[in-house]
């Protein structure tokens, strides 16, 4: 018998059983019962929760949009007023009035008075915390050991958490190279990374060389700055007894390498620019960006010392230390070069650290913050609801959730209405408050935006992270440096100019692994392509059937994600 008429048989069969059961189904009614189910679904669950989602939202963007306006208001009075830190607080360069004298002297009493000038520069702790920073590390102990301070009243400690045994070695290298030039630095290392950098920071407090320090100047292994950083800022903490701490702002060597770098400045020049002068300005208090600051040691003791319970330790620190009644002054005029990263790869890594530590920190001090009794009730107000809920929770929720999620929703439901003021006005006004910081990438601002769109997806993640404790809350990921520092043309008018040069310095302790091939599936961000699809069909589904006007935005922004999703952003990492 052939197969065909065996599977001829058993069809036959089974559709005589299937014609004599007692219960016929009716596939029509069926349907109609699913579709009735859906529909009733859509109208008790579906539209209501988008139309508290839609309520959230425009709640939420018009607190950012009344605190970028306060912001605003305040950084113009400033400027109007011209309302400088030396003008709020006083500033008189330290021992001036003795250099002075000492030129003046005789020659015979020169001596001391040169002796008693320097005496009355503080004594100055510069702390570099390091990891594997091949590319970088020669920049920030050289511009360390550059700066103008009596070499006896300055300590510069590198610590060095390097796991790769041949940085280790250049590192320290570097520093008995310095210390051959009459420098007074120290390289320090640990055991561990336990608590990463707030647990070197906290061990390098532990050496007894540093009970002599008032005051800790700052600086991430790609910072450079200026030789007359300590000059200009540790006044400010010698003549006002209140301060606790001094930050300076950042200025990116390698900011035009790329439009991801273009769009990291323009989002760090408002912070600086307004954020951080508006924050000094009106509650002294502001989050310390851990890098380009002076602190006082006091302060930091005061206020428990580094703690490494989340990611932000530079925030954690500075929240405490606010808590127990310090102020802090931002120095807008001091600049120290900075490097931006230019891969997105090490982007997302350094904005998932930053979303999900302040979100953490926010859960674990919430609390305190209110119960506090040492700082006013605007300052509490001003530290809970503006800086931590709405600058660290509320700004990362409702742009993911209203531009990308809300908005494309509302396409295919006709029942949700958004006004005109919340999809247009009020985002447009928000946007120009932070396009201001950088005049010069005006142009940049809608591509800016977009991306920023982007980013919400990674922050929301890591804000809920943080807040829910789960996965990644505490994943360190150093950003990576390129040494694109080094692109900066070098000064050849010195006499004391270092040639930086590629060359192998020392023979590798063990041999260097071969980097294995990357499948072309492992380059792609497949959130990013999910997220920018679904918004393009909305897109699509606009201009077909709802006809509510939102599909070139709709457009643009899926391709926004599709660009970032494939990884067309950023450069190559060698």
């Amino acid at each position: 018998m052939s197969s065909s008429g065996v599977g001829g048989g058993v069809a036959d069969e089974v559709a005589r059983m299937w014609g004599e059961l007692p219960v016929r189904v009716d596939w029509a009614a069926v349907a109609a019962q699913w579709a009735e189910a859906v529909a009733a679904a859509r109208a008790v669950v579906v539209v209501p929760a988008v139309r508290a989602l839609v309520a959230v939202s425009l709640a939420m963007t018009v607190m950012i949009l009344a605190e970028k306006l306060f912001v605003a208001a305040v950084c113009l009075a400033v400027r109007a007023f011209r309302l400088k830190p030396d003008r709020r607080y006083k500033w008189l360069p330290i021992g001036a009035a003795a250099a002075a004298a000492a030129t003046s002297s005789e020659d015979d009493e020169e001596s001391g008075l040169v002796a008693d000038a320097a005496a009355m520069f503080p004594m100055v702790l510069v702390q570099i915390p390091m990891f594997n920073e091949r590319e970088v590390y020669k920049l920030s102990i050289g511009a360390a050991c550059s700066l103008d301070w009596p070499s006896d009243r300055v300590v510069i400690q590198v610590l060095d958490d390097s796991t790769d045994l041949v940085v280790k070695d250049l590192v320290e290298k570097e520093c008995r190279k310095w210390q051959g030039k009459g420098v007074n630095i120290k390289y320090e290392v640990r055991g561990n990374r336990k608590g990463y950098k707030a647990g070197a920071l906290k061990e390098g407090l532990k050496h007894d060389y540093v009970k002599e320090c008032e005051y800790i100047a700052m600086f991430d292994a790609d910072f450079q700055p200026e030789s007359d950083f300590l000059l200009r800022t540790v006044p400010f903490l010698v003549h006002n007894s209140e301060i606790a701490l001094v930050q300076t702002r950042w200025k990116f060597v390698n900011a035009n390498e790329c439009l991801l770098t273009r769009f990291q400045e323009m989002s760090l020049d408002y912070h600086f620019k307004y954020e951080q002068e508006a924050g000094s300005s009106v509650y002294s208090f502001f989050g310390f960006n851990g890098t380009a600051g002076v602190w006082r040691i006091a302060a930091i003791d005061d206020a428990g010392g580094w703690k490494d319970r989340t990611t932000v330790e530079d925030m954690d620190l500075a929240v405490r230390a606010t808590l127990q009644g310090w102020k802090f002054v931002y120095v807008g005029d001091v600049k120290v070069k900075s490097e931006l990263p230019s891969t997105f790869k090490a982007y997302r890594f350094q904005q998932h650290r930053w979303s999900c530590g302040p979100a953490n920190l926010f859960k674990k001090m919430m609390v305190e913050i209110l119960e506090n009794k040492k700082v006013s009730f605007w300052n509490k107000i001003h530290l809970w609801y503006d800086f931590f809920f709405v600058g660290k929770i509320a700004a990362h929720t409702v742009t993911f959730i209203y531009y990308c999620f809300v908005i494309p929703v509302s396409v295919w439901l006709p029942e949700i209405e958004i006004p005109l003021w919340g999809v247009v006005y009020v985002p447009t006004v928000i946007t120009l408050c932070k396009a201001v910081g950088t005049p010069s990438s005006f142009h940049l601002v809608i591509l800016w935006v977009l991306f920023e769109n982007v980013m919400s997806l990674h922050r929301i993640k890591a804000a809920v992270t943080g807040i829910l404790e789960a996965g990644r809350v505490n994943e360190w990921v150093v950003t990576e440096k390129l040494g694109d520092a080094n692109k900066t043309k070098p000064d050849t008018n010195g006499s004391d100019t270092v040639k930086v040069i590629d060359v192998e310095l020392t023979t590798p302790l063990i041999p260097k692994l071969k980097k294995r091939r990357t499948r072309f599936w492992d380059k792609y961000h497949y959130s990013e392509i999910f997220v920018g699809i679904c918004i393009i069909l909305s897109g699509f589904y606009d201009v077909l059937y709802a006809k509510k006007g939102y599909y070139i935005f709709l457009f643009i922004q899926g391709l926004a994600f599709l660009v970032v999703g494939f990884d067309y952003i950023g450069v190559c990492p060698p």
